[in-house]
């Protein structure tokens, strides 16, 4: 999560000009959004190996907090400023993956996005679907208005690695008459600093942009193949940051988020559980 204010220890260039490519690699994808999971495999490096990165990074510049460096770095894109930074790192380490783009237009973009989480999560999709589709046929307005997914959801932090671990965060889903969906994203980060997200969107797969202070996207798609299930795709300048995969419990009281981060051919998948608190 990232830092929503802070007051830089030097200037930014000058934190940049202290690491080294492979930890500017790091924290760019940390400024991203990514998590020390999500970085290690798209990297193909150790967790152990990545928290050592940012451990120095954290050393050389003097500044406490790995996301709050990012955030600092990311500013003002500082890892643009070595002509060495790459997504493939020239070091003896194993090469990393690029990062896929995807299709130029915005469609083919979405199918692109679209198209590999599922099949990615797809046993998870079909799992998914049994507990609601048994469900009394009703208008396809009240079936969107009394989704499951709708109401308010915290993520049970607890679960969450100590070093990566907010305070809170929240997930609202709403449906308005036109079958809109609004998502409405509230994140505390360890340090107090807070971040919202908020996007409407119909379930299309269009994309649409976010309002809010999350740097790392700017815009939001949604698609519904199940009932109980919802995909989101978040992007940042027209290119994939993640695809989110969001399915509820039969009793209605808990909601897995399956993440798929961009830049993998075949992700892991990092799982968060939330509760019902709406």
């Amino acid at each position: 999560m990232e830092r929503l204010s802070g007051t830089p220890s030097r200037e930014a260039s000058a934190l940049a000009d202290a690491l080294n490519v492979r930890e500017l690699e790091v924290l760019r994808l940390l400024a991203e959004g990514h998590t020390i999971k999500s970085i290690a495999a798209q990297l193909d490096r150790t967790e152990a190996s990545i928290n050592e990165r940012l451990r120095d990074a954290r050393r050389k510049t003097g500044v406490g907090s790995s996301r709050e460096l990012a955030r600092q770095l990311g500013a003002q894109k500082n890892w643009d400023k070595n002509p060495d930074l790459a997504m493939t790192s020239p070091s003896s380490e194993a090469p990393v993956q690029p990062a896929s783009r995807g299709l130029t237009g915005p469609k083919g973009t979405i199918a692109m996005l679209i198209a590999m989480p599922l099949i990615a999560a797809g046993s998870l999709l079909m799992a998914a679907d049994a507990p609601y589709n048994a469900a009394r046929p009703q208008s396809a307005v009240a079936a969107a208005q009394g989704s499951p997914l709708v109401g308010r959801w915290a993520l049970d932090v607890a679960a969450v690695p100590a070093e990566e671990r907010p305070r809170a965060v929240t997930i609202s889903f709403s449906v308005a008459p036109d079958r809109r969906w609004t998502t409405l994203v509230e994140i505390v980060n360890a340090d107090g600093g807070t971040l919202h997200a908020e996007s409407t969107a119909a379930l299309d797969a269009a994309p649409v942009p976010t309002a809010g202070n999350m740097g790392f996207i700017d815009s939001a798609s949604l698609r519904q193949p199940a009932p109980g299930t919802l995909v989101m795709t978040l992007g940042k300048d027209g290119a994939p940051v993640s695809t989110r995969v969001y399915t509820v419990s039969r009793d209605r009281k808990s909601m897995t988020e399956t993440i798929i981060w961009a830049g993998s051919t075949m992700p892991k998948l990092e799982t968060n559980t939330f509760h019902r608190i709406g």
